[in-house]
């Protein structure tokens, strides 16, 4: 990084343990400046004002004043900080946690349960180092989209003309495919639960088909963003449970820590996911890959595939099988990713029907359904 992109982090935790184990790991990441730490919100907010921190880590639950407080008063200061949330494994601590990545946080870190220090700095650090690369990257990408007028969309093909306004950004390999969709499957990581929560909202309650949904995050956080989610929709949305049979209207978010497939139901009924514990994909669990590729051989072309905002590149072996029996694939476009990780690899592929701004995305999820 230049000088220019120099991170400077701002630890925000009320327990000693804590701000150690994080400024200890933040301090070990090349580019990266721990400015300073705060043991609770009202200081945080002081201490933005005054050090300018590129990024504060924020813990969930702290007397005073909580994590989701700080990054409510962080949106109506107009504060240019990203935010990275640090919440124990609670009910109420992922519930504030779904709550925080929907008002914009960045992405959030589960809090390792027993163990040692230097065993619970590991886990710290392999799961905060590459977040805080994926941050540094939306930051540039960010400064280099600033002031630029964009397109809808981005053609998937090289030479490809530039869309209009209002107009689907289809690849010129696969074109729009017309034709019914009878199932909907969403991958989605990083940035996840924000844009859930606006697109999944704009679905017609009378949709007509089920959807799925592969969002990376441990057990208890899937579950309270199936309950935050349920909440805006007029589709219902639910953690899968185990033989569920899929229904029209209904969208089942895999539960954290297991995996989600679809399989045949019995004789005239309707399919039905199950929740297994085979190993991870992609090293995540649940895994896109592992969802889209039950899809590919049970819907064949009667799937619409959505890979949206996350780090990695778990959903593209799924979304290659799946186009090659038909399937419709959507992606979101890199200028409203948080992270342009998950929908990269079949952008590239070339796999793609259509790419679409996050505010776009449910409108090309009816056209599949509804062409």
């Amino acid at each position: 990084m230049t000088a220019l992109e120099h991170l400077r982090v701002l630890v925000v935790d009320d327990t000693v343990l804590y701000r150690k184990i994080v400024s200890d790991t933040l301090s070990g990441l090349p580019d990266v400046e721990v400015v300073g730490t705060a043991n609770n919100g009202k200081i945080a907010l002081s201490r933005i004002a005054s050090l300018k921190p590129d990024l504060i880590t924020l813990d969930v639950e702290m007397p005073e004043m909580d994590g989701l407080s700080v990054l409510n008063r962080i949106r109506e200061q107009g504060m240019d900080v990203g935010v990275i949330m640090l919440s124990s494994f609670t009910r109420k601590g992922s519930d504030i946690t779904i709550k925080a990545l929907e008002l914009g946080a960045f992405d959030f870190l589960a809090k390792p349960q027993g163990g040692s220090m230097e065993e619970n700095k590991k886990v710290v650090s392999s799961l905060l180092a590459p977040m805080i690369k994926a941050f540094i990257r939306r930051k540039e990408i960010t400064r280099l989209l600033k002031g630029r007028s964009l397109p809808v969309g981005m053609p998937a093909v090289a030479g490809q003309r530039a869309p209009e306004a209002g107009e689907p950004v289809c690849s010129g390999r696969m074109g729009y495919k017309k034709g019914k969709a009878e199932i909907v499957v969403i991958g989605i990581s990083t940035g996840g639960p924000n844009a859930l929560a606006q697109v999944l909202p704009q679905l017609p309650a009378d949709l007509g088909v089920p959807i799925l949904i592969v969002q990376h995050m441990p057990p208890i956080f899937t579950q309270s963003l199936a309950n935050s989610l349920d909440a805006k929709c007029c589709i219902e949305v639910r953690e899968a449970v185990d033989a569920q049979p899929l229904l029209p209207n209904v969208g089942l978010i895999a539960p954290g820590g297991s995996q989600m497939k679809v399989v045949a139901g019995p004789v005239g009924k309707p399919p039905i996911v199950r929740i297994t514990d085979d190993p991870p994909e992609n090293s995540c669990k649940p895994s896109v890959d592992y969802l889209f590729k039950s899809v590919a051989y049970l819907y064949k072309e009667r799937a619409a595939g959505v890979i949206m905002t996350g780090m990695g590149s778990d959903g593209t072996l799924g979304l290659k099988l799946m186009k090659r029996f038909g399937a419709m694939v959507i992606a979101q476009d890199e200028a409203t990713c948080v992270v342009y990780g998950m929908p990269r690899g079949p952008v590239e592929a070339g796999i793609v029907d259509v790419i679409a701004p996050l505010e776009q995305i449910a409108a090309e999820i009816c056209r599949c359904v509804r062409p």
